[in-house]
């Protein structure tokens, strides 16, 4: 291999994954690149160097002695010039001083990965996470508390807007473990007609609170109504003491698993999704960027086009 000038950094920023993983799959799914890009990549930093920098054999991938010390020496070299980079692009799009990011239920992988993204990109804005009340998904943006703000769609709000729409997902119903749906695997949207569903308070918007609480099932069945709550600890508090049932998405489920509460997937109800949502008339060059950061944060097929539900 001979040797060519110049070094591209996606060469670079490949190479250095590599070395930490030892796996091609691995790296890809890091880099969001197929396996074959990740081959493609450092065989194309291998002839600029003029030398293999990684041994791969059916079993095993490991670096070169070149490899070990190239390694060594470009972490502390890549890591700064990466930082100037970011510095200056922040400076140059205004994405400085603080970024205030709302979220409901929980701030799964999805969106500290974002975070990630966005503070690796831009280190002159700093961060804020903030939880937002279940019963109330658009206050804090309006009055400026937030940002942004990562919420339960749908929204249908004339002043804001919505970005990328993620994180699709079954709907679970939450249930006490003393409730007779808790020994089933699985249960249809129609057998909601027999259980009371706690539902998020005002001010939450009437057809936001309808599509995660509905009072009729897809066939029309009427669904009793549970007790209306704020937050969602007091949902799941009501719902152990076997007051009503809790519709709730699955990484919401996992992450508030507790002994006294079982979750049951629903099959047959739209999947629960969640949206990027800020105030229109206060998009900012920070706004913008942390926008970019959630898209290219996720593989492509979990994102979709913005959408909304008129109400």
């Amino acid at each position: 291999m001979t040797a060519a000038p110049g070094l591209e950094l996606r060469e670079l920023e490949c190479f250095l994954v590599l070395s930490e993983e030892l796996h091609f799959g691995r790296t890809g799914e890091r880099l969001y690149v197929s396996q074959s890009r990740v081959s493609q990549l450092l065989r194309s930093l291998e002839s600029r160097i003029g030398a293999r920098l990684v041994d791969r054999t059916s079993r095993r991938v490991r670096l070169t002695p070149l490899g070990e010390e190239f390694r060594t020496s470009l972490r502390p070299a890549y890591d700064a010039l990466r930082v100037s980079v970011e510095r200056a692009r922040s400076a140059a799009r205004g994405v400085e001083g603080r970024l205030t990011i709302g979220f409901q239920g929980t701030a799964d992988d999805r969106i500290m990965r974002a975070i990630d993204t966005f503070q690796r990109r831009h280190p002159g804005c700093a961060t804020e996470i903030v939880e937002i009340p279940l019963c109330d998904p658009f206050g804090a943006l309006r009055s400026g508390a937030v940002d942004v703000a990562v919420t339960l769609l749908p929204m249908a709000e004339p002043d804001l807007t919505l970005g990328p729409v993620f994180s699709a997902q079954q709907q679970t119903l939450a249930v006490s473990v003393r409730h007779h749906l808790a020994s089933r695997t699985a249960i249809g949207a129609e057998e909601l007609a027999g259980v009371p569903l706690i539902s998020p308070d005002v001010p939450a918007p009437l057809y936001w609170r309808a599509a995660h609480a509905p009072a009729t099932t897809p066939q029309g069945r009427p669904i009793p109504a549970g007790p209306r709550i704020s937050t969602l600890q007091e949902g799941l508090t009501l719902t152990a003491a076997g007051r009503g049932a809790m519709l709730l998405c699955r990484p919401t489920a996992d992450y508030h698993g507790r002994r006294d509460l079982i979750f049951v997937p629903v099959t047959g109800l739209p999947d629960s999704v969640l949206g990027l949502v800020h105030h229109t008339a206060r998009e900012t060059a920070r706004i913008r960027a942390f926008r970019t950061a959630v898209t290219d944060s996720l593989p492509p097929d979990e994102v979709r086009e913005a959408v909304s539900l008129q109400p």
